[in-house]
């Protein structure tokens, strides 16, 4: 589970965005019932973006950037980024920054991960981060490449004690010389989640290590 009062905080944000929302929210969407194995083994190389990619606003994870990363990626255009500098672990990383699709018009974030050096198999990094987190089933992982970049990359069910709710969730994960960076991609249920994916995945193909 999170670190300290990380599971708590969290828990708190995503039952505020409920509540913010309630008043002309669409119907949460069901998660998805396909079965997957826990450990499923594939490998894909990122293909060309289509008419579905997000559309650029920005790079971030240098120097100057919102949030200085041990990576670098480009946002969605909208999608506001702010470093963190708060308490908070799951598994083996801590959270560095939070990119906020609300003003891009969805509700939920697009969250950084870093840990420290020496953490190296980026597999056992992303299990711990998704181990961490209670109430996930059908976990599906496959290994992924994009600009000369290798990571692993998951998708899950997470389901909500507190809302009573299973929604989808994905995260990719890397290693770098600074140590493993985890981005992880949530949203205030499973139809939030789909719409936000082009974002996700524009983080994903444009990634770039120092």
């Amino acid at each position: 589970m999170l670190v300290g009062a990380g599971n708590t905080r969290l828990r708190i944000v995503h039952a505020a965005l409920l509540a913010g929302v309630l008043t002309g929210c669409s119907e949460a969407a069901e998660g998805d019932d396909s079965k997957a194995s826990a450990h499923p083994s594939a490998t894909a190389e990122t293909s060309a973006p289509d008419d579905t990619a997000a559309t650029g606003g920005g790079t971030i994870g240098a120097a100057g950037s919102a949030c200085e990363l041990p990576v670098t990626f480009d946002i969605a255009k909208s999608w506001k980024a702010e470093a963190v500098e708060a308490p908070l672990s799951q598994g083996p990383v801590s959270l560095a920054c939070e990119i906020d699709a609300k003003p891009a018009g969805n509700i939920g974030f697009l969250r950084v991960w870093a840990g420290k050096s020496g953490d190296a198999d980026t597999r056992a990094v992303l299990e711990a981060f998704v181990a961490a987190e209670d109430g996930v089933t059908k976990e599906k992982y496959r290994t992924f490449t994009t600009g000369g970049v290798s990571g692993v990359e998951v998708e899950y069910l997470y389901t909500s004690e507190l809302l009573e709710e299973t929604k989808k969730e994905s995260a990719f994960a890397v290693t770098t010389a600074d140590g493993p960076v985890v981005v992880h991609l949530g949203g205030l249920d499973t139809a939030e989640h789909e719409e936000m994916l082009p974002a996700y995945e524009l983080a994903r193909r444009t990634l770039r290590t120092a």
